[in-house]
């Protein structure tokens, strides 16, 4: 049995609409949200902003809840009642966020390479649970549940609301 990991990321836009992405120094070189895990007894938002100023710099907004993207092995078996998947078994809330400044509030951690991307020419090289919520937040999207697959493509979701406050749905 292994942990459930939970991880916090954020589809963060400047005002003219670009995204944020940071392509790790290793580990295949993929372009993937700010972003990080939770620490005990802190909410997913808190993490949000802590982990995207810790890696990027910058300050945040954030909107509201594009979804919760599970990070898993499709192929591995179920697991018993009451207990978590094989490794990886990593459960991502993403959020939508806004730069709160035209310039970020302090340095980006080591090890992350920061670009901004037009929403149209994003990078081939995306994780999967970024290139699904990317999608997701930018077709106003929110309330979205997801698998995603290890160096795969993220399953559908099967119903979609459109955007809302934190805390709200509407469709």
């Amino acid at each position: 049995m292994s942990a459930l990991t939970w991880a916090v990321a954020a589809v963060v836009t400047d005002p003219s609409g670009r995204v944020l992405l940071c392509r790790q120094s290793g580990g295949g070189r993929r372009w993937a949200l700010p972003g990080g895990r939770l620490r005990r007894d802190e909410s997913p938002p808190a993490a949000a902003r802590r982990e995207i100023r810790a890696e990027t710099g910058w300050e945040v907004e954030l909107v509201d809840l594009v979804g919760l993207y599970r990070l898993g092995d499709p192929a591995a078996p179920p697991p018993a009642a009451g207990h978590c998947g094989a490794l990886p078994d990593v459960l991502v809330h993403v959020f939508r966020a806004r730069a709160l400044a035209a310039t970020p509030a302090g340095a980006p951690a080591g090890g992350c390479h920061l670009d901004w991307h037009p929403p149209e020419a994003l990078p081939e090289a995306l994780t999967p649970t970024t290139r699904a919520a990317v999608a997701d937040a930018l077709a106003g999207r929110s309330g979205v549940l997801r698998d995603a697959v290890p160096g795969g493509a993220a399953a559908a979701p099967p119903e979609q609301r459109s955007g809302g406050g934190l805390g709200t749905t509407r469709r």
